[in-house]
């Protein structure tokens, strides 16, 4: 049976004084920053100029490239889509230095080669379970939405902690971080979304239809 681990068996000091540096704004990127932000934490964003960047201004954080984000922050973590992965880590994969962690919410690009992390580095996951809007909402109310938790390097010794810590502050601690691994996580994913979502229910309502 899976661990499920809640705030109380997070130890936040891992993250104390330390900058998390959120690559995109987005769907997740936003709203995971804006838990983070309000949970105490230092957050910088790394983001390209246009509306996305205006926003995050707006909503209170500094805004850099996303190459100064990586050479300012402790735990980077990757919000953008999957398919840019592999070439927004390429621009900034120099300045995630020795000690640091890459954080991900989707284990693919790590499980497929698309990223190959140096060995001196952390490579954790969380995986919330519910679009960015929902991470944002259920937090303000209070509650939270699980996550999925996985630890694919472990340089520093501490790179649970680092990801529970990110865990507890999106909310995911509040009612559960779900102890799995990259492939588990890929692979549910895609079959959740892909099989299930973009082609069993549209193959329900057409039988339902018919």
């Amino acid at each position: 049976m899976a661990k499920i681990y809640y705030d109380k068996d997070v130890k936040l000091d891992v993250l104390k004084g330390k900058k998390i540096a959120v690559i995109g704004y987005g769907s997740q990127g936003r709203h995971q920053a804006l838990n983070m932000k309000d949970s105490g934490f230092d957050v910088i964003i790394g983001q390209r100029e246009g509306k996305s960047a205006d926003d995050a201004r707006k909503d209170g954080f500094e805004v850099v490239s996303a190459v100064d984000a990586a050479k300012k922050g402790d735990l980077i973590i990757l919000t953008v889509p999957d398919e840019l992965h592999e070439s927004i880590y390429n621009e900034i994969k120099s300045n995630i230095t020795e000690g640091k962690a890459l954080g991900v919410c989707h284990g693919f690009s790590i499980l497929y080669g698309l990223i190959n992390p140096p060995e001196n580095i952390d490579v954790v996951m969380i995986a919330p379970k519910a679009p960015g809007p929902t991470v944002r909402s259920t937090y303000v109310g209070g509650s939270g939405v699980p996550s999925a938790i996985a630890v694919y390097q472990d340089y520093t010794g501490k790179a649970l902690q680092k990801a529970l810590a990110w865990g507890h502050a999106i909310g995911s601690g509040r009612v559960g971080i779900i102890e799995t691994t990259f492939a588990e996580e890929v692979e549910t994913d895609l079959f959740g979304e892909i099989t299930v979502l973009c082609g069993g229910v549209a193959e329900l309502i057409k039988a339902g239809f018919e």
